[in-house]
């Protein structure tokens, strides 16, 4: 069973076809964020390099937020198209649970962190627990300060990785009980959200192309900004 996974949830633009057994291939770029010139070009590069065709793929494994806007959309876009055209169903993966798969059997606490501006990121708390890694909080959009105060409450060694880790990083440091996971385990790679579909598909989530959701966990920067906009407006009419 081939799977092909995609994600454009952040900087990385990536790429993989895998099946239950081996990783056939992955292409993965951390170079500004080109997703919309890169995602098609980087499938087509890849299956002619495994000696893949699209008819071969049973499932689209397709990272289904939170993440940036534009990217979730791009890769939302991608997958939908694809298995719409090759009637294959979607596994739609929580960015933030295939990101905390990257850290296998950890005994730590993780918490994927993705930076979401504004001194906030899209985080999550997760454990391994009888080989089933489960989340032990909700998915959230909170302050970096917010996030820090938890990870400090379980009064155990809390592992972070995500894009939001290199931002933070002086602020995590202080912590002598927190690590940063390493480089090669930190950001997105459509193999760990792959495997992570592996499971997925075994607990029959997968969905049609137009049942496929994203999680945005908050408004987008136009409106946050179109609202601030009307708030000012309504003040100030009260005003005159």
């Amino acid at each position: 069973m081939k799977i092909l996974a995609i994600d454009t949830t952040g900087q990385v633009a990536s790429v993989a076809i895998l099946d239950e057994n081996q990783l056939i291939g992955e292409y993965t770029v951390n170079y500004k964020m080109q997703h919309s010139q890169l995602m098609m070009p980087m499938l087509e590069e890849l299956c002619k390099r495994t000696n893949t065709t699209m008819d071969e793929v049973e499932y689209i494994a397709c990272s289904s937020g939170p993440g940036s806007f534009t990217g979730l959309r791009i890769g939302a876009a991608t997958a939908k198209g694809l298995a719409l055209s090759l009637g294959k169903k979607i596994v739609p993966v929580p960015t933030l649970d295939a990101l905390a798969y990257s850290i296998v059997g950890s005994n730590n606490i993780i918490c994927p962190i993705m930076d979401a501006r504004r001194n906030q990121v899209y985080a999550c708390f997760y454990m391994w627990t009888n080989g089933k890694l489960d989340p032990i909080s909700e998915m959230m959009a909170e302050s970096i300060d917010e996030i820090i105060d938890m990870a400090e409450g379980f009064d155990q060694e809390v592992i972070f990785l995500g894009d939001g880790v290199p931002v933070h990083k002086e602020r995590l440091l202080k912590n002598p009980d927190f690590t940063l996971a390493p480089l090669h385990t930190r950001l997105q790679r459509a193999a760990s959200l792959g495997v992570y579909a592996l499971e997925m598909i075994k607990e029959e989530k997968s969905v049609e192309s137009h049942e496929f959701e994203l999680i945005y966990l908050r408004k987008s920067q136009a409106e946050r900004e179109r609202e601030e906009r009307l708030a000012k407006e309504t003040e100030e009419n009260k005003n005159d």
